[in-house]
């Protein structure tokens, strides 16, 4: 019997409270040592990590590529694998590789067979894509299942067959059933984070509820305590409620501060809606067992009548350059809002003499606009800003011509009031024009309505 038929078996004999540690809440950036050896030592039923994540922006999901360093994530990877083997607990992992898609998902896997020889591991694995595939989406768009939120316009044809990857996120369901499969690692593709861990204690019949609010909160590690963090944090789940506690004891999961990130990413204070149903957290309460502990209850949950499964798709735009300067002139900062305009269509005289406009180029002017869509009035101008000069175009060539020629003009354009000729603006380094590579933008992020959403994310089950 592997980790997971043998803590199902466990608790169908024995009920008792079950403990989970939350791992990581971004796997690839480095687990705290001594505080997840406190979370080890206190013996959880299932070690659970979050991967990615869509804050990330979409460049990580069309390139297939991690936003992690390999060497990060390869030593992460093995503390986790390494410690749930000696407990023989189930390690579940939800949108492997960052972004969950195909190349994602299967990089992931790839460092746990290299860690498994390496360390002369042995385990049974369900791997579970996420992958939506393109003929299947066809259909659904052209038969109305496909929804539009978050003001995305309708999804069309051509977004499904342009998109470098599409995938779904899915909930509860594919999890159970990888469970059910006895195994010792679940990797999966792009997951709702909350079902990492509620999918064992609700298949084992604890109050869903109670199991999605903890998985909201723990999801993230530490970082509903005071003050904030990444540790690892431990939840005790009983039919009533939860306890928790960072397994760093310079944190404290406070009634407040618990409370305040189950507000985390909602738009609805009381309700958090997920493939599988409806979180309703109206009747919830945090209340202090210490001074480092709080324990919640009352949260309710609400089947869902019809699923959705939320899509994510990347769509590559162009190849990305950037200008990257700064002054603390303060002439040259009272003129910004008409000087970079007129430097814009200055370069585009030049570089499209003899062609049609064939790139974008935008500027964000830190310390005044780089941040905020809408500046104050009356606001005090700053000392100092910094300039980032974005051009987007079909080929690294001609979006480095772009900026290249933005850098000399902007350098040296002239503007009311100008002091000294020598140059309007301070480089941190040279070259200040940089090429990143493929941009990309979500030009899928919509709802399909599914009868049956665990169907999209089959299980593969592998010996390593």
């Amino acid at each position: 019997m592997h980790a997971s038929g043998r803590v199902i078996a466990e608790f169908r004999r024995n009920r008792r409270p079950m403990r989970l540690l939350g791992a990581s809440g971004q796997l690839g950036y480095g687990i705290p040592a001594a505080s997840f050896a406190a979370g080890l030592a206190r013996r959880p039923d299932l070690i659970g990590c979050d991967m990615g994540s869509i804050d990330i922006g979409p460049t990580y999901l069309g390139k297939g590529e991690m936003a992690t360093a390999p060497e990060s994530t390869r030593r992460d990877l093995r503390r986790v694998l390494r410690a749930a083997r000696k407990l023989d607990v189930p390690l579940v992992i939800g949108s492997a590789g960052s972004a969950g898609a195909g190349p994602h998902l299967e990089a992931t896997v790839g460092l746990l067979r290299d860690i498994a020889r390496t360390d002369g591991l042995s385990f049974r694995m369900a791997v579970i894509p996420a992958d939506i595939d393109r003929a299947y989406l066809l259909g659904a768009c052209r038969a109305g299942q496909v929804e539009s939120f978050d003001g995305m316009p309708p999804l069309t044809e051509a977004d499904i067959t342009d998109a470098a990857q599409i995938v779904g996120q899915m909930g509860m369901g594919p999890f159970r059933n990888a469970l059910e499969a006895d195994v010792d690692v679940i990797v999966a593709g792009r997951a709702c984070d909350t079902a990492i861990f509620a999918c064992l204690p609700a298949l084992l019949g604890f109050p869903v509820g109670l199991a999605m609010h903890m998985a909201k909160i723990i999801e993230c590690g530490s970082l509903c305590c005071v003050p904030g963090g990444r540790d690892p944090i431990l939840a005790e789940l009983d039919e009533d409620g939860f306890v928790l506690e960072s397994m760093n004891p310079d944190r404290r999961a406070t009634p407040t501060s618990v409370a305040a990130h189950s507000l985390y990413e909602q738009s609805d204070p009381f309700t958090v809606v997920e493939p599988d149903g409806a979180l309703d957290l109206a009747q919830a309460r945090y209340e202090a067992v210490d001074d480092r502990r709080t324990r919640v209850s009352g949260a309710r949950w609400r089947d869902a009548v019809s699923s959705t499964i939320k899509l994510e798709g990347a769509l590559k735009i162009g190849e990305r350059a950037v200008l990257l300067c700064g002054s603390a002139d303060p002439r040259f900062i009272a003129n910004c809002k008409d000087l970079l305009p007129k430097v814009a269509d200055l370069v585009r005289d030049l570089v499209c003499e003899d062609r049609p406009v064939d790139y974008t180029l935008r500027f964000r002017v830190y310390g005044i606009d780089g941040v905020r869509m809408v500046v104050p009035e009356h606001e005090a101008p700053p000392g100092e800003v910094f300039i980032m000069g974005e051009c987007i175009a079909a080929t690294r060539e001609r979006a480095s011509e772009v900026v290249r020629s933005c850098k000399q003009y902007l350098l040296h354009y002239g503007y009311p009031g100008r002091l000294s000729t020598a140059g309007n603006i301070a480089f941190p380094f040279t070259p200040p024009e940089v090429s990143l590579g493929p941009a990309y933008r979500f030009n899928v992020y919509h709802l399909l309505r599914v009868d049956d959403p665990d169907a999209l994310f089959p299980v593969r089950i592998e010996m390593t």
